[in-house]
């Protein structure tokens, strides 16, 4: 069975988030949660929550599951919302400076296929 969670709007750019989503794809959610717990990027919290919340959706929805079987079967970011912003430059001009944002969705299913 797979359950779904998802993040939108997070401030911070896919290409950052995406180094710390590599370390944990495939993994079983367990050691995914102790791995990020001591990973020493912002985007961690991001991610730790987000697989929280799958596992949550799981328990929730159904009382079978065992959570200790549960890994993460897809984890994909993609990018959000860009804030343009305009910073001064010399010469009298202006130069854009692009505020990325980022969607998480992370699946976690209990088979293995």
């Amino acid at each position: 069975m797979e359950f779904l969670a998802k993040s939108k709007h997070i401030r911070q750019s896919p290409r950052k988030i995406r180094q710390v989503v590599d370390i944990v794809r495939g993994k079983n959610v367990a050691q995914a949660t102790k791995t990020l717990s001591f990973t020493n990027k912002k985007a961690a919290t991001f991610v730790l929550k987000t697989i929280n919340s799958a596992v949550s959706n799981c328990l929730s929805n159904n009382e079978s599951v065992d959570v200790d079987n549960l890994f993460i079967k897809s984890i994909t970011v993609d990018g959000g919302p860009v804030f343009k912003r305009w910073k001064p430059a010399a010469y009298g001009r202006a130069v854009p400076r692009l505020k990325r944002t980022s969607h998480l969705t992370v699946i976690v299913s209990n088979k293995q296929n």
